[in-house]
């Protein structure tokens, strides 16, 4: 497994364009279109760049019903509208979204038959608000927890991890396998943001009970806190639950330039939490696979995209950090519950 990371894109990304319908919407083809070219002048960071196939409605329906497949195709094919006061589709943002599901789960093949320990798949619109049975959020199929769900029902996965970074609470995916046992969500996300959701008495239920885990943080939380609740919250549990599969909804809108949220990190506070996940990942010898989700700045965003792949390449070392005193010990003691802190 010494190929290089593989990094997953379809030219269809910057026909998804909410803008027709919504003129000032945050969510822009501008965001490809700046990462691509920053990647391009640099080689892409050395990665193996490949195009994000469209993923049949047969594995879109791993997670989603037909009944939600079906009214996304029907109203894009109509010429588009909108969905709710923040999600809007035009004609072309149906292939858009069949891609960025595809290029997720020819990740997860790719890691999982051995061609490569890291990828990212770097596609739009973004999943990880849309639920079983509805789009929101900007976000109409969940990108990662279809990838989850093919991992584990046709790839041979038994456990997989997901690591939500996005600024907003990743409500689609924490739904979908709330009451699951065999996919730990685990979450850090801005206290009180958009879609309200991810209280960090909120461990799952049923069966899932405890493979959920929030870590809410408060506005102008800085790398400090994000990072230290990366390292002594979500990290010893997923040790102790050991994936065979790692993927993180890598969303960039935490960056201090972010219009949406109100969080500080920087492009090296990205790159800290990715090797933190790698090295995490290396322990269980195990494959990452990054989807992109938010960020709506588009130099932050590019910055961030960078500093995450170069870390998940092998750049860079993790470093420890001091626990939060407030976060990481209220995330700790509802959590320290299910697993050992």
């Amino acid at each position: 497994m010494s190929s290089p990371l593989l990094y997953f894109r379809h030219p269809s990304s910057l026909e998804h364009d909410p803008r027709l319908l919504s003129p000032d919407h945050p969510d822009t083809p501008e965001r490809i279109v700046a990462i691509e070219t920053a990647m391009a002048r640099v080689g892409w960071l050395g990665c193996e760049v490949r195009d994000a196939p469209a993923a049949p409605e047969r594995e879109i329906e791993l997670v989603h019903t037909a009944t939600h497949v079906n009214r996304i195709r029907d109203l894009c094919a109509a010429g588009g509208g909108q969905i709710d006061p923040d999600t809007f589709v035009g004609e072309a943002s149906y292939q858009a979204a069949l891609h960025a599901v595809g290029g997720a789960c020819e990740l997860v093949r790719a890691l999982l038959r051995g061609e490569a320990r890291a990828g990212f798949s770097a596609t739009r619109p973004s999943g990880h608000h849309a639920g079983r049975d509805y789009a929101m959020g900007f976000c109409l199929f969940n990108n990662v927890a279809i990838a989850a769900e093919l991992a584990i029902r046709e790839l041979g996965a038994e456990r997989v991890l997901i690591i939500d970074w996005d600024v907003h609470h990743g409500n689609g995916t924490a739904d979908i396998f709330r009451r699951r046992s065999d996919v730990l969500f685990a979450s850090i996300h801005e206290l009180g943001l958009f879609p309200g959701t991810g209280e960090v008495s909120d461990a799952g239920a049923a069966e899932g009970r405890g493979y959920t885990i929030n870590v809410p943080v408060p506005h102008g939380s800085d790398e400090e806190t994000w990072v230290s609740a990366l390292e002594y919250v979500i990290i010893p549990a997923a040790l102790e639950f050991g994936p065979q599969l790692v993927l993180i909804s890598a969303g960039f809108d935490a960056h201090r330039d972010d219009p949406l949220a109100h969080c500080l990190l920087e492009p090296s506070s990205f790159a800290q939490m990715a090797c933190h996940v790698r090295d995490m990942a290396g322990m269980l010898g195990v494959p990452v696979g990054a989807v992109l989700e938010g960020g709506y700045h588009p130099p932050a965003v590019t910055e961030s995209l960078m500093a995450t792949v170069a870390a998940l390449s092998g750049v860079g070392t993790a470093e420890s950090i001091a626990p939060d005193p407030f976060v990481t010990s209220r995330a700790a003691a509802h959590i320290g519950h299910y697993w050992t802190l």
